[in-house]
């Protein structure tokens, strides 16, 4: 099945798909490089090896870029760090043969959305730009939905539509990773039958459910539209069982990765729960 979760690669890259085998799992995400800086190592001969080896055992590996980067940010200083940031995710991708890595969009920090989006586009393409052709043609960057704190982009589906639109015609791989607790977080409601409906109707009308390429499972601490980005285990938040049952069942995300991003200790038996849950509840 196309479950999953993120798995830490402490200890080199390749470490990541050992600990997400020990689980049994079939999809993994990860961080190629320390997510809370900026300066990083380049990658190990021997961990790419040992990555690329053990790849073929999974359904989907994709990475999750740092969380310093913010392509809306009006600093031009963090801005050009951010671009050099992505560009060296996508690099690492390539290098990895991973074929997606998940970006938050970022944060306009009062500049406004309007030029946060139009900053956000520039940096994608500015960041392929210094990857090279090849990463253009072979890693797709993935926009992932936010919960609406602050001044971020992404908590509303209009706002990806618009980067989206803004990266027609550049020949750039661009889609959506959508987080069930950051859209129930923003104000959209996936709890019962009736408005997960809604919900995806007002997605594919406003983004396309064709660009949803990951879903991460999540659910969440803080109440509908809350805008608190605070992952909970599955069926132990406001969104509850139900919603996790709707998703997991739908037959239109049947081949789309769906990663854990909850809370975990190093033998990740938390992990195991969680998926155990998820497994019950297809049918």
């Amino acid at each position: 099945m196309n479950f999953g979760a993120h798995m830490s690669a402490a200890g080199g890259v390749d470490k990541a798909l050992e600990r997400g085998k020990s689980i049994g799992i079939d999809v993994v995400q990860l961080f190629t490089k320390n997510q809370r800086q900026w300066a990083a190592p380049p990658l190990k001969a021997e961990n790419v090896d040992s990555f690329r080896s053990q790849a073929s055992s999974f359904y989907s590996i994709f990475s999750h870029s740092s969380y310093l980067i913010n392509l809306a940010s009006p600093q031009n200083e963090l801005y050009e760090k951010s671009i050099t940031s992505m560009a060296d995710e996508l690099k690492r991708a390539l290098e990895l043969g991973i074929k997606m890595v998940v970006l938050h969009p970022g944060a306009h920090v009062g500049s406004g959305i309007p030029q946060g989006i139009e900053r956000i586009a520039r940096g994608i393409i500015s960041s392929y730009e210094l990857a090279g052709v090849e990463a253009s043609e072979k890693v797709r960057i993935l926009l992932e939905t936010t919960a609406g704190q602050g001044s971020t982009i992404g908590s509303k589906f209009e706002e990806l539509r618009d980067i989206l639109d803004l990266l027609q015609g550049f020949d750039i791989p661009v889609s959506i990773c959508l987080d069930t607790c950051h859209i129930f977080a923003a104000g959209y409601d996936i709890s019962r039958v009736e408005v997960y409906e809604n919900t995806m109707t007002r997605l594919n009308e406003r983004v396309g459910l064709d660009q949803v390429r990951v879903i991460h499972l999540n659910d969440s601490q803080g109440e509908l539209g809350s805008g608190r980005d605070r992952h909970q285990h599955i069926g132990s938040g406001k969104i509850g069982l139900e919603g996790f049952r709707l998703i997991v069942n739908d037959r239109r995300f049947r081949k789309i990765p769906m990663c854990l991003e909850t809370p975990k200790g190093p033998d990740m038996k938390e992990d195991l729960e969680n998926l155990a849950l998820l497994r019950s509840l297809k049918s």
